[in-house]
């Protein structure tokens, strides 16, 4: 369930506002309406203290694809949506989707249209899932729309597993890296500081360092867990809460050298991908800028995209803002003028993507090809420095002694 702010007439006519709570847009509406409020504006509030505690794991995206593919053939078999969801219901072994599906399933025999019923999870279904359903169920072509559903999620799911392969690589070898030293620092380094202390003569600057750091590292070792701990769930807190925030550190995170690039060619492959899921299945133009907005992952690419909408309710091109943003490649703004020209917008949208999609592969197997040998010398600098700091002074009482 969301909260909504609104402003709206009271049956005696007064201007009223305030929260309401329902599990989509349209169910807010209604509820208002049944106590009598016309609603004159309606929006999600997303702060953290109007979020719903949510305890397990959410639907995954496999089971996602293999429920929608399920569906598409039982339907295209003959079998009705009702009794295929319920079959479906019966037989998956994730107790959430279960759940889930069971709740479906008493919408439809309720007479409440499938999209009706999918908006009542919007944390499972998003709404480019219920606008393509709500296609289907309009033009009679269901399962055609969750087969297409399918591959798009399918396509989603995979660019998304290159980038995180691709990010995690050298955050887990960077992390084992710096848990080395640490543990070099804290146990092995102070069992070499007695024995120096017994020497007569003054220690090399590098032993003195890597001694004092170990000191340290004994008292404060949990520091920087802490650090690194509350400064990820502080930004993602104040990302969350902070639509300016937001913008500007995916803003710093495009202009990182070489992953920036990759985290620019994943937002536009995500972009093109849906917009062209979405014209191939007959959504309003403006409505299907409205949804990829909300959902491109990008504020950098949301804000170009928000002002293409608007350009496009004052008659001009969706491309005229992109255009003018360095974020969005001239190849892409050429090919969605072509589609327009042409009638295809789709197709062309589609073609970028499967490019895009493509790049970001090839940029995921590059960052590892760089950054593997880049954190192989890190942690080979590092180590090598505890070494020769406690190597150098032994050295040189051997030396002392013949």
């Amino acid at each position: 369930m969301a909260y909504y702010q609104y402003k709206g007439l009271n049956p005696k006519g007064r201007l009223v506002s305030g929260k309401t709570k329902g599990s989509s847009e349209l169910e807010a509406k209604e509820r208002l309406q049944g106590k009598g409020i016309a609603v004159k504006e309606i929006r999600p509030l997303e702060g953290w203290l109007y979020r719903d505690v949510s305890i397990g794991k959410s639907v995954r995206t496999q089971d996602l694809v293999l429920f929608l593919r399920q569906l598409s053939t039982l339907l295209n078999a003959g079998v009705t949506l009702v009794e295929s969801v319920s079959t479906l219901a019966d037989q998956t072994g994730k107790k959430k989707l279960r759940a889930i599906l069971q709740d479906l399933v008493s919408e439809l025999r309720a007479g409440n249209a499938f999209s009706s019923a999918l908006e009542k999870h919007p944390n499972v279904f998003s709404s480019l899932f219920i606008n393509m359903v709500k296609a289907g169920e309009a033009g009679g072509s269901l399962d055609t729309i969750l087969e297409r559903l399918a591959t798009y999620y399918e396509k989603q799911y995979a660019t998304r597993r290159k980038i995180i392969s691709a990010l995690s690589y050298p955050a887990v070898i960077g992390a084992v890296a710096i848990i080395v030293v640490i543990f070099l620092l804290t146990f092995i380094v102070p069992t070499f500081a007695d024995m120096f202390a017994s020497f007569d003569s003054e220690l090399p600057a590098i032993t003195v360092f890597v001694l004092e750091a170990g000191e340290l590292a004994k008292v404060w070792w949990w520091l920087p867990i802490v650090i690194a701990a509350g400064g990820y769930v502080g930004l993602r807190w104040i990302r969350q809460e902070y639509h300016e925030v937001r913008y500007y550190t995916d803003y710093l995170l495009l202009q990182t050298p070489v992953i920036g690039k990759l985290l620019q060619k994943a937002a536009i492959a995500r972009m093109a991908r849906t917009l062209g899921s979405l014209f191939s299945n007959s959504v309003p133009i403006i409505q299907s800028v409205s949804i990829v907005e909300k959902i491109v992952g990008n504020e950098v690419l949301a804000r170009t995209l928000r002002q293409s909408r608007s350009s496009l309710e004052q008659g001009h091109s969706i491309t005229v803002p992109m255009k003018e943003d360095k974020l969005v490649p001239p190849m892409v703004t050429q090919m969605i003028e072509v589609g327009e020209k042409t009638g295809a917008l789709d197709t062309m949208l589609n073609k970028t993507a499967d490019y895009y999609e493509a790049e970001v592969d090839a940029s995921a197997d590059q960052i590892r090809s760089l950054i593997e040998p880049l954190m192989i010398l890190f942690l080979a600098v590092a180590v090598g420095t505890i070494v020769a700091s406690i190597a150098v002074p032994m050295f040189e009482v051997f030396e002392n002694v013949q």
